[in-house]
């Protein structure tokens, strides 16, 4: 028997650009529309094309660049202003000239709204409602009203929230929504109204439910809704939206499909949910949610030693899903907080042999745990260089190359009266093999002075550390009380324009941790490109003189 249907209505276009820091051009908001039918959204709302010039140019380029296969674009609008015929009111004819097949209007259906706002008596309030559906239900393929303000009205003057969604349903609307405007509801409360609206609505007319979240409770309203009798829900992706945000389709569909039973997005969409959540969030310019449910980094990552010894054997004790189902994967951090299980899994993830029933591999692992908790002690983490902890980890085993020694290396940073930028020279020693490499560097600052003068030596010997770049660096002092004599730690990220990796130093010097970190990063691409060591002689030595 097929799995009841659950529409998904996305608003990221339109209502999630309502966030206050999301502004999609054009050319965003197409491609984002692009990527919601590929996953399988049943309806995706465009904008508002009476209110600004923007949405207007969208629905006109949508018409020749937008290829849809499964979707319908939506217009949405308003009902039409009080005292203005159907028929005269531009803000209906914008919808119409918006060219979509289904077009959305949303109306007053708190009485308290339509009083105090419109300035209406009841009886005018219904009638614009009314007519603005059945002007619209006579022209366009299909209306969805949205009774803005629903749950607030149905808890106060329930006979004027029914009425309202009554008027619509016989003025044509295929679709009729009960809206969550404040977002203040809670899901008993939802499902009493939603159950309501079944019965005066009865069959023919899809019931939907949009949800903000302000109270923390979208998806869970969402979800009582669609227990109620709902079959059609509003979101937006990541839960972008006005104050607190909307409903998010990211958790609303796979809390439908795979817990509830329902289906709700084309066959296979689901594994690709990270990816979608991920390419909206890169489009809207907001580094994506880690802790975000399902699709988030840390969604499926596991920290506590005892967690990652039973996810190890058995992942449901402390994952609700299998993560691969939303195009997630498991992670597992390293901290104090770990055990030998969490060096042992990560020793896996980097193809390194670590047989647990072996007391050698086990002694190996509770050598590195030791060591990692004494640098975490002095300030070091790992949660954001894991390059810097898997080279712990193959030097805790022996099996981590010795490409070079830092001998020494020193910075200095002078400013003269009258210039712009202190001026800094840092110089470094290193030992290839028997070969040594002496190299000066100036830069704007004393890290970058570092980095320019490690790589002017080290390059030589290893070319493809000339591909390496750093695309970011942080620093932040460690609390101690020591004041300017406080440990610092250093996170830097670097990339080869394929990948990117995290390393970590820690030190009372900003300059020797930044080096420390600069190292990792050199060292673990040489790893990565699998390029061999130089011959240390017999002793393994560096050389002197």
């Amino acid at each position: 028997m097929a799995a009841t249907r659950i529409e998904l209505y996305d608003t990221t276009l339109r209502d999630g650009t309502q966030s206050e820091d999301i502004a999609f051009s054009v050319t965003d908001k197409l491609r984002v529309a692009a990527k919601l039918d590929e996953l399988g959204i049943d309806f995706i709302e465009g904008g508002f094309p009476g209110s600004n010039p923007r949405d207007h140019e969208f629905f006109q380029r949508a018409r020749g660049e937008l290829k849809l296969g499964h979707a319908r674009l939506v217009a949405f609008g308003a009902t039409r202003r009080a005292g203005v015929r159907a028929d005269d009111d531009p803000g209906l004819r914008a919808l119409l000239e918006a060219g979509t097949e289904t077009v959305t209007i949303f109306g007053k259906s708190w009485q308290r709204h339509a009083e105090m706002v419109l300035g209406v008596s009841d009886a005018e309030a219904l009638e614009i409602v009314h007519t603005s559906v059945a002007f619209l239900a006579a022209r366009a393929g299909a209306v969805v009203f949205d009774a803005e303000h629903y749950f607030d009205g149905y808890r106060l003057t329930p006979e004027f929230a029914l009425a309202a969604l009554r008027a619509a349903a016989q003025g044509g609307a295929r679709f009729v929504v009960l809206c969550d405007t404040n977002g203040g509801g809670l899901p008993g409360q939802i499902a009493d109204a939603t159950r309501a609206a079944c019965e005066v609505l009865g069959p023919g007319i899809t019931l939907g439910v949009h949800c903000h979240n302000d109270g923390e409770l979208a998806v869970a309203n969402s979800l009582a809704g669609v227990g109620a009798g709902a079959r059609h829900v509003q979101g937006t992706i990541n839960g972008y939206g006005e104050r607190c945000g909307n409903a998010n389709l990211v958790s609303v569909a796979p809390n439908l499909m795979l817990k509830l039973g329902y289906d709700c997005l084309v066959e296979g969409a689901l594994p690709r949910l990270s990816e979608v959540a991920h390419f909206v969030a890169e489009v809207a310019n907001r580094t994506p949610d880690s802790h975000q449910p399902f699709v988030g980094g840390s969604a499926f990552a596991h920290k506590g030693g005892v967690h990652v010894a039973a996810v190890a054997r058995a992942p449901d004790t402390y994952e609700h899903i299998a993560p691969e189902l939303v195009g997630n994967h498991r992670r597992v951090l390293v901290s104090d907080l770990s055990g030998r299980a969490n060096i042992l899994y990560k020793a896996r993830e980097y193809g390194l042999s670590l047989d647990e029933g072996d007391p050698a591999a086990r002694a190996r692992a509770r050598g590195i745990l030791e060591q990692l908790k004494e640098l975490e002690a002095r300030g070091y983490q790992f949660e954001g260089a894991e390059a810097s902890f898997e080279l712990l980890v193959r030097r805790g085993l022996g099996t981590a190359p010795r490409w070079f020694d830092l001998l020494s290396f020193r910075s200095l940073s002078e400013s003269a009266q009258g210039q712009p930028y202190a001026l800094s020279e840092a110089t470094v020693r290193i030992a290839v093999g028997d070969r040594r490499a002496h190299t000066v560097a100036e830069a704007h600052g004393p890290v970058n002075a570092l980095d320019g003068a490690l790589r002017k030596a080290l390059e030589p010997f290893y070319p493809t550390l000339a591909g390496v770049r750093l695309n970011d660096y942080k620093v932040r002092v460690l609390p101690s009380g020591a004041g300017t004599a406080s440990m610092v730690r250093v996170l830097c990220e670097s990339g080869d324009g394929s990948s990117a990796w995290g390393t970590v130093g820690v030190s009372e010097s900003i300059i020797e941790a930044s080096c420390k970190a600069l190292l990792d990063a050199a060292e673990y691409k040489l790893m990565k490109d699998g390029i061999a060591p130089p011959d240390w002689g017999p002793a393994g030595a560096a050389p002197t003189g």
